[in-house]
């Protein structure tokens, strides 16, 4: 559910949802180039005024696509003092933590995003500092936000290191990846993520986005954001099938994945798919121990934004009940111009306890919190 709005509205203290609830998927920002600085040595601060962040992307600078909305934002949510959208805790407390009553909220920080930087040691110092960041000014400031551990992920051993710094930290609740890596996710040069995921008991977050070198579809870069926007789905399914075949859950079976902003209702026709073929080709996968589909349902959680919105409602609440309802992690994707407001975001009634998993307790769940 998209939602434009030119003028806030008067913050409530309780949402019509009816209970307290978690959001998957909440965006802070720095408040300008400058703000990470006292958390990166001299040199990084040097480096960043002198050169900034040289992506992994054909361009030279800039996003990929003008978007609609700036900073790919709510226009509305420009914090009074001028900060721009997510870099104000306490606007965001106005606008969506106090007004929705959202008792846990995940911070995922994907501006900057370390893993898309072509400099390897740039990566490792600019994730480190945005760690420092997220439990100095958000999460040691406010009690119901846990951050997400962002890390260098083309680097796996680095990785590694951060994971291990903070994966005990009570603040942080999860991994942080991106969802389009230089090579297929499920390829050995990441599996020291995963094996640090698992020693640590805390959840890997992939979320939609990044740049990995090359272009977002299999035939180049497309003409319109549309065409980037609805991508999100494609990569995601293109992570999950790798990691599945290549055996990431058959040898790291505790492993728990949280797929972030990429809608979730193209996970089944992708398992039933995945299924058929494993069954064909079984002699390459003797790794594999189980169905396909039985690692996505024992192994993969995801979140819900953007909301699927099919014609025939019952569609939707069919692909849900596949998936599990004990999978699903309702998220905002606050401050985004697509966020999904939890007042109207689900478009299909559920009983009292479907609704209670849907929107607070598989998140309390899987973050262990």
């Amino acid at each position: 559910m998209n939602i434009h709005v030119s003028t806030p509205p008067q913050v409530e203290k309780k949402s019509r949802v009816g209970l307290a609830i978690a959001d998957g998927d909440i965006h802070p920002r720095a408040r300008n180039a400058k703000s990470l600085h006292p958390y990166l040595a001299q040199r990084w601060r040097d480096h960043m005024d002198t050169f900034g962040m040289t992506l992994k992307h054909g361009y030279q600078a800039g996003p990929l696509y003008p978007k609609g909305n700036p900073d790919a934002s709510r226009r509305d949510s420009y914090a009074p003092d001028g900060s721009p959208p997510g870099a104000s805790l306490d606007f965001m407390r106005e606008q969506l933590l106090d007004r929705y009553d959202v008792e846990l909220g995940i911070l995922n920080a994907i501006t900057p995003a370390p893993g898309n930087a072509q400099n390897p040691d740039l990566a490792i110092a600019l994730a480190s500092a945005m760690n420092d960041w997220q439990e100095a000014e958000w999460t040691s400031q406010e009690a119901r936000l846990k951050a997400s551990i962002v890390v260098p992920y083309e680097d796996a051993y680095a990785s590694a290191k951060e994971i291990d710094k903070w994966a005990r930290h009570n603040d942080f609740a999860q991994i942080l990846m991106m969802s389009r890596t230089a090579e297929p996710m499920g390829q050995r040069r990441y599996w020291p993520i995963f094996e640090a995921a698992c020693r640590n008991n805390i959840p890997l977050g992939v979320h939609a986005f990044g740049y990995g070198g090359h272009p977002i579809t299999s035939g180049g870069w497309p003409s319109y954001y549309i065409e980037e926007m609805s991508g999100h789905s494609q990569c995601c399914q293109a992570l999950l099938a790798s990691m599945v075949l290549e055996g990431v859950f058959e040898h790291f079976p505790t492993l728990r994945l949280v797929l972030i902003e990429a809608g979730f209702a193209w996970m089944p026709p992708l398992a039933w798919r995945l299924d058929k073929h494993a069954q064909k080709f079984k002699s390459e996968l003797p790794h594999l121990k189980m169905r396909p589909s039985e690692y996505i349902k024992r192994n993969v959680w995801i979140t819900t934004q953007p909301m699927e919105e099919p014609i025939k409602r019952k569609q939707l609440h069919d692909t849900m009940e596949w998936i599990g309802w004990d999978c699903l992690i309702f998220a905002t994707d606050y401050p985004h111009w697509d966020f999904d407001d939890p007042e109207y975001a689900l478009p299909i009634r559920l009983d009292d306890e479907k609704k209670a998993m849907f929107f607070r307790e598989n998140a309390r769940a899987v973050y262990g919190v």
